[in-house]
């Protein structure tokens, strides 16, 4: 079973920064996203990456302010989070697919990790 595993989140103060990381051991996916869901909320694209890394695209309640990135080495796609707000709180999961095309369309991704809380305090 294909496993992605998140990581990084926690609780940091407005303005603060984190770093999510998302690994599948063992397996190079081809375009990867991040998504994130708030409490009462429905999930919502957040960031997504091609497989070279080469293409990216950005919610634009988060652009200037996250950036995504990618590994292929080490099967690991990352959500670099600056500048922080009160509404990024939510439960951030990572998404993957076979194609490299990158996509922000939730029903397009294939696998899913678990997902991984991130609490920005006021």
């Amino acid at each position: 079973q294909v496993q992605l595993v998140e990581s990084g989140g926690g609780l940091v103060q407005a303005g603060g920064s984190l770093r999510l990381s998302c690994a599948a051991p063992g397996r190079t996916f081809g375009s990867m996203g991040w998504f994130r869901q708030a409490p009462g909320k429905e999930r919502e694209f957040v960031a997504t990456i091609s497989w070279s890394g080469g293409s990216t695209y950005s919610a634009d309640s988060v652009k200037g302010r996250f950036t995504i990135s990618r590994d292929n080495a080490k099967n690991t796609v990352y959500l670099q989070m600056n500048s922080l707000k009160s509404e990024d709180t939510a439960v951030y999961y990572c998404a993957a697919r076979g194609s490299i095309r990158r996509t922000t369309v939730m029903a397009e991704y294939d696998y899913w990790g678990q997902g991984t809380q991130v609490t920005v305090s006021s």
